[in-house]
């Protein structure tokens, strides 16, 4: 968006500026804002990256089962759902008709698999801070 309204502005002072000296300065002066935008932008981010790890720190290194395995925990709801849809589900209604039994539910799984894949994801990212050394 910022680079919208920079790319905008500069082709405001095309028009409006006829001095190309005057144009030059303006147009210098532009990009430096979009610049120093970016940067900040950059900034704020880097501040909440480090917010999150100081938090992700402090789960890892608590005494308390219920902050430290919340993770893990979350880790194997997702693989019990993948298990019972894809094998328990299947197998149960099947046989559900030879012994009279109404066939079990289907797991809704869009959301389930939304919250595996972030998980494989982050996962994943962790796994290759280790290769490279970056993480102990």
């Amino acid at each position: 968006m910022i680079t919208d309204l920079i790319s905008a502005g500069l082709q405001i002072l095309d028009k409006v500026l006829p001095d190309p000296v005057a144009k030059a300065e303006a147009k210098a002066k532009l990009l430096l804002l979009q610049q120093q935008g970016e940067l900040r932008e950059l900034e704020l981010e880097l501040q909440r990256d480090l917010a999150q790890s100081a938090t992700n720190t402090a789960e890892a290194g608590s005494q308390d089962p219920f902050v430290r395995r919340w993770r893990p925990a979350i880790g194997w709801i997702c693989g019990i759902g993948l298990g019972y849809q894809f094998l328990l589900q299947p197998l149960l209604a099947w046989l559900s008709p030879a012994v009279a039994l109404s066939a079990p539910p289907a797991i809704e799984l869009g959301d389930l698999l939304t919250l595996l894949v972030g998980m494989l994801g982050l996962s994943g990212m962790r796994t290759a801070e280790k290769i490279k050394g970056v993480a102990s």
